[in-house]
């Protein structure tokens, strides 16, 4: 069944499957009490499509490998993140591995605004 599961994931998405937040992220999450220490990243795999109502990549390449992976019908669900900041629509997160910390507190700031952004939509779509 693991073997089936990992023909169904997406190739190339799965570099990191397994890895836990950078430590930078993680201290930058805490720094905001935020605990994101136990997540670990996954490959993004076909049901996932079907499974989830958003799909958010945090830039274009990303997004077009996406978008290239889901069927017609599901590629509306995909998304860019800063999609939903008031300010940034169609921007991408920048990726901060190769610079200070003060990088993954960008990312941070730039996640928060993108989430309120998708709460408040969330919000008006509610009936």
């Amino acid at each position: 069944n693991l073997r089936r599961q990992r023909q169904m994931c997406i190739r190339d998405s799965s570099y990191h499957a397994g890895s836990a937040p950078d430590r930078r992220a993680q201290e930058a999450a805490a720094r905001r009490g935020i605990n994101i220490s136990d997540l670990r990243a996954r490959p993004v795999c076909e049901d996932d499509f079907e499974q989830f109502d958003f799909i958010l990549a945090m830039d274009r390449e990303n997004l077009e490998h996406l978008h290239g992976s889901a069927a017609p019908a599901q590629r509306e669900k995909i998304r860019l993140l800063l999609d939903y900041s008031q300010d940034r629509s169609g921007g991408e997160v920048p990726d901060p591995y190769y610079g200070g910390p003060s990088g993954f507190e960008r990312v941070m700031d730039l996640v928060e605004e993108a989430m309120d952004g998708l709460l408040a939509e969330l919000a008006r779509q509610r009936p």
